[in-house]
């Protein structure tokens, strides 16, 4: 009874979530077809200050290898953004980059920065990183390694790894990632310092059914004051083009490891400007004193993707949890 009491309040937490009104964070460098700004990634430092982390696509390379960028920028309220720090894809030596992970590791007080993409010389995606450093603007692309070898991962890495998102939750880092046999699929890891990382779950943490029977990703945790809420990302193969138009959904665990999907009839998010995507995905959370703000890539009806934050009132949450 306590569980199915708990899992109510859960659902009616949720359910006040909403990307019905937004702002847009940041537009892509060209307003065409195939151009995106997106993947954020979002963390607040010692002194309040707000950094954001997002790949930068072009529409002309061939898909995987579209991604050009990394851009860092930085803000005071969430909202107006500065352009602190571009890392190319030609500085870091590869064909293209996906999601990047920006975080500061709570032990040391340094950034930490993940990028994703082939590996120069193996071929395969690898997580890689950077150098940690005192002002993300200190980035170097030169130091940059793979410490996500899907070839150490078995079969769950046979076609790569790609897009991490990383926390920091007792006492040791975790990671959520996208690696699978053929379609995608949502994998746990976790690490002791952010640098050698293993297997935290042997099996995907989220099935492939239903609405997410093609694509099942993790985008994001947030941790609550019992367990945690994980936006999740997903397709289903009838779906246009389902590579790409992608929603996402939501899904909860007490333990990090055993995951509820609360949506498994149909997605939660899509984007509210849809063209032939409705894609809504590749999300954040900032947990702030009195609201949250939400950070997602969302399809516009040109068929290019753009940044958008969603505010919501924590006291709009008072007594679900």
């Amino acid at each position: 009874m306590k569980s199915q009491r708990l899992i109510g309040r859960i659902y009616d937490f949720s359910s006040k979530f909403s990307v019905s009104t937004y702002k847009t964070i940041l537009e892509p460098d060209r307003n065409e077809p195939d151009w995106w700004a997106g993947a954020p990634s979002v963390i607040k430092d010692q002194n309040g200050k707000i950094w954001l982390a997002a790949r930068m696509r072009e529409g002309y390379s061939p898909r995987g290898f579209r991604g050009y960028e990394i851009r860092i920028l930085n803000s005071n309220d969430g909202f107006k953004f500065n352009i602190v720090k571009k890392i190319t894809r030609e500085e870091c030596g590869m064909k293209g980059f996906e999601r990047p992970s920006i975080l500061l590791d709570p032990k040391t007080g340094k950034f930490k920065l993940y990028l994703c993409g082939p590996h120069p010389n193996k071929g395969k995606w690898h997580i890689m990183k950077l150098d940690d450093v005192d002002d993300p603007k200190d980035f170097d692309p030169k130091s940059i390694k793979s410490v996500v070898d899907p070839d150490n991962l078995g079969n769950l890495g046979a076609y790569g790894v790609k897009d991490p998102f990383v926390i920091f939750i007792g006492n040791e880092f975790h990671m959520f990632l996208i690696g699978g046999i053929g379609v995608e699929r949502a994998l746990h890891l976790k690490s002791a310092d952010g640098e050698k990382w293993e297997l935290a779950q042997p099996n995907p943490i989220l099935e492939n059914i239903g609405w997410h029977n093609y694509y099942t990703r993790p985008a994001c945790v947030l941790p609550l004051p019992i367990g945690y809420l994980m936006v999740y990302e997903g397709s289903h193969i009838s779906w246009y083009d389902p590579s790409y138009n992608i929603a996402s959904g939501l899904a909860y665990s007490l333990d990090l490891y055993n995951w509820i999907d609360l949506s498994p009839d149909k997605p939660l998010f899509t984007s509210q400007t849809p063209g032939s995507y409705q894609t809504l995905r590749y999300s954040d959370f900032l947990v702030l004193e009195d609201r949250i703000l939400f950070y997602y890539e969302a399809a516009r009806k040109n068929n290019t993707n753009e940044i958008r934050v969603s505010e919501i009132p924590l006291s709009t949450w008072k007594g679900s949890l």
